[in-house]
């Protein structure tokens, strides 16, 4: 497909990559001549992580397992009548199954029960029993299934947030956003986002594609709040998004069993090309002060970046006791010097 604007860059892939090579390559930050003589992506950026063991799951997790061993349990899931599915506008339902109902419904094409039309698109991701309180854990929510899922341990024990359960229909496409840890205002399906956390996107069955773009690229995005407005990312509307054409497009497809690490702040957007489910593990690699403590959900922003956004949002208010002209001269000061003491130097 053509599209304007910059040619995607692939995602990197690495085979059989064990805890101590995580650790040592991908997740800290290496020089530049490493990088390209062991064809390793930079630190902080997404990487797919192929031929992990991952236990059963990857074989036993079909469509008439899943609906025998989670039984009828209730889950409240999205319902769209059309695969695009859009937060902003918030152009699906909620509505509740058995989630044995719900998998095979989902699994479907068309559909002899349905909601809105029998083509419509299903998405579950899991919360905590208590959603106010109890942040998502596959091993509380659904245990016969965590029994067969062997996690990669590549962070400490401690640092674990949550482990939210993802299934979707075939064609189902989340806006683009970033992640937080219980996802409890954004959701990945297709469709964008990007999270406060590091985490593992876990390809169980199924294939998706994952566009990605950097936290650099947030002045290209048009944000409303952790998703961007952009909501066709293939064939965007450069009449009303002129700047989009600027992001830098990563782009990986995850076949059942690879693994994507999405570092925190990059946003993705994903399209389920198969009827498929996943496990997203998210872990905090910030020191725990930066974290709010009373987050239940881990859709807050660190602490000390929650206080800057105030200090800003004073500073703008003040700034409307000004005439317009003045206002203007005193706001691109201000942007200068934010970008002349926090941006990054290395960002191209």
């Amino acid at each position: 497909m053509e599209r304007r604007g910059q040619p995607a860059v692939q995602v990197p892939s690495l085979d059989g990559v064990t805890r101590e090579r995580f650790l040592r390559d991908v997740y800290p930050r290496i020089s530049f001549s490493a990088i390209v003589s062991l064809s390793l992506p930079p630190q902080r950026e997404p990487v797919v992580l192929k031929g992990m063991e991952l236990g059963p799951c990857t074989t036993k997790w079909t469509v008439d397992y899943l609906s025998q061993a989670a039984g009828s349990k209730e889950v409240k899931i999205h319902v769209s009548a059309v695969p695009q599915m859009d937060f902003l506008s918030k152009n699906f339902v909620y509505r509740t199954l058995p989630f044995d109902v719900f998998v095979r419904r989902a699994a479907e094409i068309k559909h002899k029960d349905y909601f809105l039309s029998e083509d419509e698109k299903y998405y579950l991701r899991s919360v905590g029993e208590d959603v106010r309180k109890d942040i998502a854990d596959i091993r509380k929510q659904f245990p016969v299934l965590a029994e067969d899922v062997q996690i990669p341990e590549y962070f400490e024990k401690e640092q674990f947030f949550s482990s939210v359960f993802r299934i979707s229909s075939a064609g189902l496409q989340l806006w683009t956003h970033y992640d937080v840890g219980n996802n409890m205002v954004s959701i990945k399906c297709c469709g964008w986002h990007c999270g406060v956390m590091d985490n593992f996107l876990i390809q169980v069955t199924g294939r998706k594609r994952v566009v990605l773009y950097s936290p650099r690229d947030v002045p290209y995005l048009y944000l409303s709040g952790t998703k961007s407005e952009v909501l066709d990312v293939d064939n965007p509307d450069f009449e009303k998004y002129p700047l989009f054409v600027k992001a830098k497009r990563y782009e990986c497809y995850l076949e059942a069993g690879d693994v994507l690490f999405i570092p925190a702040l990059w946003f993705h957007n994903v399209i389920s090309e198969e009827f498929g489910v996943a496990l997203n593990v998210f872990w905090k690699h910030l020191p725990a002060e930066c974290y709010d403590k009373s987050d239940t959900y881990g859709n807050k922003d660190p602490t000390a970046a929650s206080r800057a956004i105030q200090i800003l949002d004073r500073a703008l208010k003040t700034l409307e006791e000004l005439p317009e002209e003045y206002r203007d001269f005193y706001a691109r000061r201000m942007v200068l010097r934010i970008q002349e003491k926090a941006y990054r130097n290395d960002y191209g």
